[in-house]
């Protein structure tokens, strides 16, 4: 396991929710035996974000604006990119319904399919990239390459498994592809993941077409997006570690995404 990887993780849970929260609520409770007015209103302040962080409401007014940012591709064939290349979103760890080897997880899996649909309108080759940080056996890339070939019959012509977060994507695959000449490339990543992956990649020296998939603030409010759920607190936590992650790339490598 990558200990950068693993200590870069526990401090962005401590600074995102839901832990983020309860440290607050934390902080107010011990604050209020001898400030009980501030304690209190810390507290409240724990309980009123999770209420809002949790809802589909609070999650598209806090994620929309940087979806807007990511609008879908017009047109694939247009674009006068010489590759496509895909960033992994995670995996299903030992899944017996596939003999227990690792699965590409759900974010991965839309990915995939929408890089596939791209390759097919094109016919450009494919580049996988995502390593495994955590110390898993194979690579997401690997993973990723599996399931483009078995699951979509789309070929793969690079499979960058090295990387352990969205700088060394860019980094990897820039090596890769500029050995191959290619400097212009379809980008595939989630909407709200694109802005930050887009920067890096042309800081890298990449031209990028940006080709999001994984939109979630398109569906009109309705009754049920001002009822918390896991789900929408899941979006909420997404959305901001992406905001962070985006000011830790501005401090470390100047990219104003």
């Amino acid at each position: 396991m990558n200990i950068s990887w693993l200590v870069t993780n526990a401090l962005a849970s401590i600074m995102l929710p839901p832990l983020s929260l309860l440290l607050l609520g934390i902080c107010g409770h011990i604050a209020a035996r001898h400030f009980r007015r501030l304690g209190n209103g810390l507290i409240l302040l724990a309980i009123a974000l999770f209420l809002l962080l949790s809802t589909g409401a609070g999650a598209r007014w806090l994620g929309a604006p940087l979806e807007q940012r990511s609008l879908p591709l017009a047109s694939a064939a247009g674009s006068d990119a010489q590759a496509i290349v895909i960033l992994g979103g995670g995996r299903l760890y030992a899944a017996p319904e596939d003999g227990g080897r690792d699965i590409p997880g759900r974010q991965t899996l839309i990915r995939l399919r929408h890089g596939a649909k791209l390759q097919r309108q094109t016919g450009l080759p494919v580049m996988v990239s995502g390593g495994a940080p955590d110390g898993a056996g194979e690579s997401e890339a690997v993973l990723m390459a599996r399931s483009l070939r078995e699951d979509f019959r789309v070929p793969v012509r690079w499979t960058e498994d090295g990387s352990d977060n969205t700088a060394q994507n860019a980094q990897f695959s820039k090596q890769q592809l500029q050995q191959a000449g290619i400097t212009r490339v379809l980008l595939v990543t989630d909407a709200l993941h694109m802005p930050r992956a887009k920067a890096i990649f042309t800081k890298a020296g990449l031209t990028v077409i940006a080709a999001p998939t994984s939109f979630f603030a398109q569906k009109p409010l309705a009754a049920e997006d001002f009822i918390p759920n896991a789900k929408s607190l899941e979006i909420s936590h997404y959305v901001l570690h992406e905001r962070l992650g985006a000011l830790w790339y501005e401090l470390r490598y100047g990219i104003k995404d």
